[in-house]
């Protein structure tokens, strides 16, 4: 496709890489820490997840870059990684007993991003899923997103048939923009886990967002709930999502207590830009 020319195409990499590590189970075979929930070590500038799995144990996840006197290419001795996380994940080195071996065994994951246009030749080839949009995971959306173009496309093939002709670039056109905003949405969130959700003004918009969907759940949801939990297109999720967080933002910027929070006002105007937003 690069080669017949007026193909856009840009693969970005992070500069951070991923190493996956396990917390396993106790000896009668139960989860060590809280089973239903996501657990965040965030550090700034990285961080490490753990995720249950059924069998009791956690799939462990840390997320670092990879240069730096500690980067990942430094951690090259199982001294300077007993130091590391001795350093930085204290409470959780107790739990990996083989975090050492699972250190150097499993491999250096790459997180990168693609994004090309147009996903398709004439009507002989067409490219979806991770071909055309391979996104980093912090939004768990990565196979989903190949999901939705599997619907769209059955779909259109039931309305046009086998007239590929209409059927490629009208797919493109569908789905380019909410792949996109979901592509920006799993970068935001790195950003979020391993930055903010140990802030104290952050936890507080949290808190005031909760609020909002605890009290108006039929007008107000959850940007992760659209993402997740419903058939909301990403991009439209995405756009209110901002307009969400930016009026909840503004609500709280001179408030230190939740108890501050003014409601009524916050729920008020998020309404009047969310009926801005449907009518264009």
């Amino acid at each position: 496709m690069q080669r017949l020319g007026r193909f856009n195409y840009q693969q970005h990499f992070l500069e951070h890489g991923y190493k996956e590590l396990e917390i396993p189970p106790n000896n009668k075979g139960k989860h060590v820490i809280e089973k239903n929930a996501l657990h965040i070590w965030p550090r700034g500038t990285f961080m490490m997840i753990a995720l249950p799995n059924p069998d009791g144990s956690f799939t462990v996840t840390l997320f670092h870059p990879f240069s730096g006197e500690k980067g990942l290419d430094s951690l090259d001795t199982e001294q300077k990684v007993k130091d590391f996380f001795n350093e930085y994940f204290p409470d959780a080195v107790p739990l990996m007993p083989t975090l050492i071996e699972d250190f150097f065994k499993n491999p250096n994951g790459l997180l990168g991003t693609i994004r090309c246009n147009p996903w398709y030749i004439e009507e002989k080839i067409l490219l979806i899923g991770d071909a055309s949009h391979a996104i980093v995971p912090f939004y768990g959306q990565g196979m989903n997103a190949a999901f939705e173009d599997c619907t769209v496309l059955n779909n259109l093939i039931k309305e046009y048939g086998n007239n590929w002709k209409k059927i490629y670039p009208l797919f493109n056109k569908l789905r380019k923009e909410n792949v996109e905003a979901i592509a920006d949405l799993a970068l935001e969130n790195f950003i979020e886990m391993r930055d903010k959700v140990a802030d104290e003004k952050f936890l507080l918009i949290k808190k005031a967002e909760m609020m909002l969907y605890e009290k108006y759940p039929e007008q107000i949801v959850s940007k992760y709930s659209m993402v997740t939990f419903s058939h909301i297109p990403y991009a439209e999720a995405k756009a209110k999502g901002e307009i969400l967080i930016s009026t909840v933002s503004k609500y709280c910027a001179n408030i230190s207590s939740i108890n501050e929070f003014d409601l009524e006002a916050a729920k008020t105007e998020v309404l009047e830009k969310y009926s801005e937003l449907n009518k264009l």
